[in-house]
């Protein structure tokens, strides 16, 4: 019996480069665009013991990628072994598999262990997918003479094959670059393997059945997140904020970082046993917090891509903190004003959101008519105290997001990296100036990676498109979609699931 699971994009709304360090929080929203991880027997029946049975069959698919890896993984350590390989390792889904299988055997009593060890007897079969969204397009809709719009990329086929950067593969020694969009890919994809693996083994049920208990399923998705946290951390070889793993699981949130240490035990235990290792994490002081948050109603996230080549995101994290340490004071100043900034934001949101709850009738009215118009003119529109109230919150969010913008320049500037390029600039400032755009900005660490831009109602998204397309920024299909991680009923290639829908 196959488990399909699959887990969130994000988009990092506030807290780049804060969220970096505790307490500093950041607005992440989940979107539509979905990683999902298949697991499945390899084998009909179960295989013979070789060895012992110490050795289970593993083989990994990247349809989208033509990637086909085979592996032998030791139920003795949980080391893998790479068997044979069409292209290059995924480090990801190793170390997801790794790690679940070792948890699942640290958790499980002699019983469940011989449970679990008839089924490994049948191989592991994980094949992995990732919606559209998630990687770049641009090149072949522009090599067929395609218009920069939604519908160019609609004309693709879901969990289309992925093109390499040119540029990257001329090299033989070159290992080749997928050209991705920024939504946090190798989270996204970890989470979902991580999730249909437990679920699998059966150490967690994330069916969304009415009658479960909310505090198993918490309980469930925690279990999933610490898995999810440390397989990424060592695969990537660094522990990071992990904003992105915890959308992918959890879904649209505020976020805090966790204490960088509780991972130590995993960054030590090289050659340790990894058994020991994962349940020690599994008990850690796990000290992140997660708020639940999401866009006030009637409001849309749209992303672009301005295809101005990818930004590396570790170096430009890098060359922020050079520039912290060359000039503490000024650093500190930039940081708190950016701080102050982001808090203001939240703030905003948040009373829109209470302000949609308590007096939704006006709400809707006001949002409906400032949807049509330039920012300029909503407060014209406010002619009774609620009214007013609800425009002077939706000003008060662009006024901080000007304010966020302008210390990430700063920043930028004085670390000498392009957090908001030039060239962003000028997307971002002709978009809100838009009808009915609330805000724009560019989404984490900045760079050239992409724009979104929060709009009000649906009926100026549209502006947005045509605006971006004339401006050489392809509008992307994804929306906001609070939820985090799930199961699902078949296998997305069989239902068409694109982003879009």
């Amino acid at each position: 019996m196959a488990v399909v699971a699959s887990a969130p994009g994000k988009v990092l709304l506030t807290g780049g480069y804060l969220i970096l360090e505790r307490p500093n929080a950041g607005l992440v929203l989940s979107t539509n665009a979905r990683f999902y991880a298949i697991v499945k027997p390899l084998h009909e029946h179960a295989e013979p013991e070789s060895g012992g049975g110490e050795w289970v069959d593993v083989k990994l698919t990247s349809p989208q990628l033509s990637r086909e890896s085979l592996y032998r993984l030791s139920l003795e350590n949980f080391t893998v072994q790479c068997v044979s390989s069409s292209e290059s390792r995924n480090p990801f889904v190793e170390h997801a598999v790794q790690y679940s299988l070792a948890a699942t055997h640290g958790i499980f009593d002699n019983n469940k262990k011989d449970s679990l060890h008839r089924l490994l007897l049948q191989g592991l079969d994980i094949t992995i997918l990732g919606c559209n969204d998630f990687y770049s397009y641009r090149n072949q809709i522009e090599a067929r003479g395609l218009p920069l719009t939604p519908e160019s990329l609609i004309s693709f086929p879901p969990f289309a094959s992925i093109s390499f950067n040119a540029e990257e593969s001329n090299s033989e020694n070159c290992k080749p670059e997928v050209a991705k969009t920024g939504l946090g890919s190798s989270a996204a994809m970890t989470t979902s393997v991580v999730a249909a693996l437990l679920n699998y083994f059966g150490v967690v049920n994330l069916s969304s059945s009415k009658g479960q208990d909310k505090e198993n399923k918490i309980k469930d998705l925690d279990m999933v997140h610490v898995i999810a946290q440390t397989a990424h951390c060592i695969a990537q070889g660094k522990v990071g904020s992990g904003f992105d793993v915890s959308s992918a699981v959890y879904g649209s949130q505020r976020y805090v970082r966790f204490s960088p240490d509780v991972l130590a035990p995993a960054q030590a235990a090289v050659k340790g046993p990894l058994e020991e290792v994962i349940v020690n994490i599994l008990k850690g002081n796990w000290d992140h917090e997660r708020t639940e948050f999401s866009l006030p109603p009637l409001m849309n996230l749209l992303l672009g891509e301005p295809g101005a080549g990818g930004s590396s995101t570790p170096s430009m994290v890098g060359a922020v903190k050079k520039w912290q340490k060359s000039d503490p004071q000024k650093s500190q100043e930039t940081w708190n004003k950016l701080s102050e900034a982001n808090l203001d934001l939240e703030n905003q949101l948040n009373l829109l959101r209470k302000l949609a709850a308590e007096h939704w009738d006006v709400y809707k009215c006001i949002i409906s008519k400032c949807s049509t118009l330039r920012s300029k003119k909503w407060m014209e529109q406010a002619t009774e105290p609620s009214q007013q109230t609800i425009v002077k919150a939706l000003l008060g969010a662009r006024d901080a997001m000007l304010e966020i913008r302008s210390n990430m320049r700063q920043m930028g500037e004085a670390a000498g990296v392009p957090i908001e390029p030039k060239s962003q600039s000028e997307v971002l400032d002709a978009t809100m100036e838009l009808e009915g755009v609330l805000l724009g900005g560019v989404p984490g660490a900045g760079g050239f990676d992409a724009v979104f831009a929060i709009t009000l109602g649906d009926s100026c998204s549209s502006h947005v498109i045509n605006s971006w397309t004339s401006l050489n920024v392809l509008p992307l299909l994804l929306k906001e979609d609070p939820d985090g991680v799930a199961l699902q009923t078949a296998d997305p290639r069989t239902n068409n699931i694109a982003s879009s829908v």
